[in-house]
């Protein structure tokens, strides 16, 4: 396996070195002190900064992609296409029509692609599903899904405020998450209207006094209309 991106795939990282089927053979990052520090803690053969370099050089079977949601898509398709399966971070990209490339290519190369919506693998969640899918809780016409991000915004002046490298702010970070585990527990029902808003009145003065860029969404609201006569609420800040 290989990882590219040190800032949370230094976490898809230990996962491989610390699982008995895996063999963590590759890192790729540009920040070279990044790459040194993780090599020398996981005791990674090889390390690259560039990921064609990686792809070409190394006989991987897949790659975690975690890098900023700009590059998810074109690294995602180029692993793809050298025939490796992908484990990418969320959100799949930054646009239904990059998100659907990726699927095109996974199909063309016969190869899995994956997204790491990592909340359904908690025993919370798994045993939900369980309960949905034995018929427990009967049918689900209605949800609330939240998350409200306490400790304030993710590395406040980074990539994560910038919409140009994001894709957006609370909604697209930690929204997703949320949104994944209410279509996945509902059943996926076919979406007929969603209405929403954005908001960014807490970031925005702060980021003017502390002198940071920061142009994305602080806090997103959504309603979601179902072809079933389901309804859904999404909330993420």
């Amino acid at each position: 396996m290989g990882v590219i991106g040190l800032g949370m795939g230094r976490g898809h990282a230990r996962g491989y070195h610390s699982h008995p089927q895996a063999d963590l053979v590759a890192i790729c990052d540009m920040d070279v002190g990044r790459l040194q520090e993780v090599q020398s803690e996981l005791d990674v053969p090889r390390i690259y900064t560039d990921a064609e370099k990686m792809f070409c050089a190394e006989e991987l079977d897949g790659v975690s992609i975690a890098v900023p949601n700009k590059y998810h898509a074109p690294l995602t398709i180029a692993a793809l296409k050298h025939g490796l399966h992908v484990l990418c971070e969320k959100p799949m990209a930054m646009t239904v029509k990059e998100a659907e490339r990726m699927n095109a290519a996974a199909t063309k190369a016969s190869r899995s692609l994956m997204i790491n919506f990592s909340f359904r693998f908690t025993e919370a969640a798994y045993a939900l599903k369980q309960q949905v899918d034995a018929g427990v809780v009967g049918d689900i016409y209605f949800g609330r899904s939240v998350w409200h991000r306490r400790r304030g915004i993710p590395r406040f002046g980074g990539w994560f405020g910038i919409k140009e490298l994001s894709g957006g702010g609370a909604l697209i970070d930690l929204g997703v998450h949320r949104l994944d585990l209410a279509l996945w527990l509902m059943g996926y029902p076919e979406p007929v209207t969603v209405t929403g808003s954005t908001y960014d009145r807490i970031a925005q003065p702060l980021a003017k006094k502390e002198r940071k860029q920061f142009d994305v969404e602080d806090l997103a609201c959504g309603l979601v209309k179902f072809a079933n006569g389901a309804t859904l609420i999404l909330e993420a800040s």
